[in-house]
């Protein structure tokens, strides 16, 4: 399979024509129309500190839906004692930081590079990107981020520092996206954490055909901490 590079112009490759790991494409930059047109696309960067920008349409894909999502028992008592304190688009800055550090089994150093942390905040600053946190005594205790367009949030990354606290972080994101009636959380990647969630694989032509429709829906832009974010594009 022929991995593209790409240009200055901000154009990508058809996402089927992904390799069988589903790398697309190779270089190009982390500027917001670029970023924004990707996973409108169904396509996320990817790559390690000292490489070029790796871009990604995996198949399958993973998705979870938001009314699929499994409340255990456990999870919904920790919840409701409001054990955590929980709050959106607080403090980006902390959960893509922390998210950075976190340690992943298998794998060494991280993806989320000093530049990509520079262009998500860049990302958040337009509302486009959103955190979830949850604190504990007033000291963040975990969290996620993500993309949001139209009905759809792109996961990117997720830490805890205390057990179940980005568990419950998700349980709130779900609960807001279920209020707010969006269609699917991309989550990329297949986990067993995510899949023990609710998360399925899905066909990635499938996945492009809901992500096509999905994102001609007004996209809900602006701090999700303010009670009257309801500025749509």
């Amino acid at each position: 399979m022929t991995v593209y590079e790409l240009i200055q112009e901000h154009v990508f490759p058809n996402p089927d024509a992904a390799d069988a790991d589903g790398l697309l494409a190779i270089g190009g930059d982390l500027n917001v129309r670029r970023l924004l047109l990707a996973y409108a696309s169904g396509i996320f960067p990817w790559y390690s500190e000292g490489q070029p920008i790796l871009w990604w349409s995996p198949d399958p894909r993973t998705v979870l839906f938001p009314h699929q999502f499994k409340r255990t028992k456990n999870l919904g008592r920790l919840v409701n004692k409001n054990y955590f304190d929980v709050k959106f688009d607080h403090n980006f800055k902390s959960v893509i930081n922390h998210c950075s550090r976190a340690p992943r089994k298998g794998q060494h150093g991280t993806w989320i590079t000093p530049k990509m942390i520079e262009a998500y905040i860049e990302l958040y600053n337009l509302g486009y990107c959103h955190s979830v946190e949850t604190y504990l005594n007033e000291k963040l205790a975990g969290g996620l981020y993500g993309v949001s367009m139209g009905g759809v949030f792109y996961g990117e990354s997720m830490f805890h520092l205390v057990t179940d606290a980005s568990k419950v972080a998700l349980w709130h994101l779900v609960e807001r996206l279920v209020e707010w009636d969006f269609d699917m959380i991309d989550v990329q990647q297949d986990t067993a954490h995510l899949k023990r969630m609710g998360a399925v694989n899905i066909d990635r032509r499938k996945f492009l055909n809901l992500l096509a429709i999905s994102v001609k829906r007004k996209s809900r832009i602006g701090n999700w901490g303010d009670p009257k974010c309801n500025k749509t594009d």
